[in-house]
């Protein structure tokens, strides 16, 4: 990973970049635009892996909670951003918004050796919002992904799925754009609490 030069960022610092991405800024919180032809997956259905997805992120703990309210312009195939909770490229997780076939789905991977999908339509489950907010709590060995619409507080489970206890991680905003040319997101806020 590659340090942010002692960047600053929603009140905490140690960020470092997982394939940092051409554009990017910190303007009213983290706007990325995301590469061409980048994403995170691992073998299943298609029988590809991936790994050139952007993540910005920090050392996280046994216990805690990440939250982050996120906008994006999706536009492409799979355009996806959110949070990611990572131990390296064979052991992770991604939860956000993902656009497939012209719609936004409230999305989950869940990656040991293997990725695997789950998805709600946003619509179907928030409304026509413009935003929604995503948090991720490990405890145990147990993560939690909730959501919420715009900046409500996340109490609806999206998933809990295995992750390893006790092994040192990362997490943070992650963005990727699988099929298209890229697509900008911003992150307004994002919390951690451990």
């Amino acid at each position: 990973m590659q340090q942010a030069e002692d960047l600053t960022l929603f009140e905490l610092s140690g960020w470092q970049w997982l394939n940092e991405p051409a554009n990017w800024l910190t303007y009213a919180g983290l706007t990325v635009t995301s590469d061409e032809e980048t994403d995170f997956w691992q073998t299943t259905h298609y029988g590809f892996n991936r790994d050139n997805g952007h993540a910005l992120l920090l050392p996280v703990g046994a216990h805690f909670r990440m939250r982050t309210r996120f906008f994006g312009d999706y536009r492409e195939q799979h355009d996806q951003a959110g949070l990611m909770l990572r131990i390296d490229e064979r052991n992770w997780i991604k939860t956000g918004i993902e656009y497939v076939d012209g719609e936004q789905y409230l999305s989950a991977v869940v990656t040991r050796e293997f990725s695997d999908w789950s998805q709600l339509p946003v619509s179907a489950v928030c409304g026509e919002v413009e935003s929604v907010t995503v948090e991720v709590e490990r405890f145990e060995d147990a993560v939690h992904i909730r959501y919420a619409a715009e900046d409500g507080e996340p109490v609806n489970n999206l998933r809990t799925a295995y992750f390893p206890p006790d092994v040192p991680a990362h997490a943070g905003p992650m963005c990727a754009s699988p099929d298209g040319v890229g697509f900008p997101v911003r992150f307004s806020d994002l919390t951690l609490a451990e």
